[in-house]
């Protein structure tokens, strides 16, 4: 796995707002420099995600490995099957091949909560640990990954499960939280519900809570009341871009 100079893999981590690169070191699991970011275009096609992505790797020259991008919706081989937060022309684009093609680039793209879960089981917070864990992202909605023994279950979608009769993200994401101007104890209460529920579900090792919330964990994390150990995500900001490019490397051809 390991890369030196322009064998290094590119990591792009597409967002709603921006659009973040940088090449990975997958050896240390760190960016070898500071990330780019380029605003995400209005509106976010894939055509017009696709240039943004070309303008970002034309900045790194020396990174010529493969790449990977993180993209918020379902990939199933390079197929972005939804899209709930981004223009409705993802739905049915072959991904692979549009950015390979634009970029002359080897381009594997991956659901961006799987990438942030494979960054933390490699390099993070459930480093070393075996069975099954689970990665959740808290955001605008609840992104998850399964990894079980080191190997991602892709597109599991938990933040949709239905809890009391409601769609578990618009109850438990940190944008309920912000919507709701919920206390950080009366948000745990959600969490706990919402962690219970995947408890009785899947009975996992360990818990990893990731996305931007996570440097506050110590707010409330201690709050959650479940018999199964959780985490706060160490890679924060760093996850998606390492896990794309993780990713890319272990899936390229």
């Amino acid at each position: 796995m390991s890369a030196t100079g322009s064998d290094l893999p590119f990591g792009i981590d597409f967002g709603g707002t921006g659009i973040k690169g940088a090449p990975v070191d997958l050896e240390r699991g760190e960016l070898t420099g500071e990330r780019a970011r380029i605003d995400t275009p209005r509106p976010s096609t894939p055509t017009a995600v696709a240039e943004v992505f070309a303008e970002l790797l034309e900045r790194f020259p020396d990174s010529q490995g493969p790449v990977g991008v993180t993209v918020p919706g379902v990939v199933v081989k390079g197929v972005v099957s939804s899209a709930a937060n981004i223009d409705k022309h993802w739905i049915g684009e072959d991904a692979d091949r549009l950015f390979t093609d634009r970029t002359g680039r080897d381009v594997h793209v991956v659901n961006d909560a799987d990438a942030a879960g494979l960054a933390e089981v490699r390099y993070g917070a459930a480093k070393g640990r075996r069975g099954l864990v689970i990665v959740t992202t808290l955001g605008t909605g609840i992104g998850s990954a399964l990894v079980y023994d080191g190997v991602l279950v892709p597109n599991s979608e938990l933040g949709h499960l239905e809890i009391d009769g409601h769609d578990a993200e618009k109850r438990a994401a940190t944008s309920a939280r912000v919507r709701e101007d919920l206390s950080w104890d009366d948000w745990a209460k959600r969490l706990t519900t919402y962690y219970s529920k995947l408890e009785q579900l899947f009975s996992p090792e360990l818990f990893v809570v990731g996305g931007g919330i996570s440097k506050k964990a110590d707010q409330f994390v201690p709050l959650i009341e479940i018999e199964t150990e959780i985490l706060p995500a160490r890679l924060r900001n760093a996850a998606g871009i390492v896990g794309a490019a993780l990713y890319a490397t272990e899936n390229n051809d």
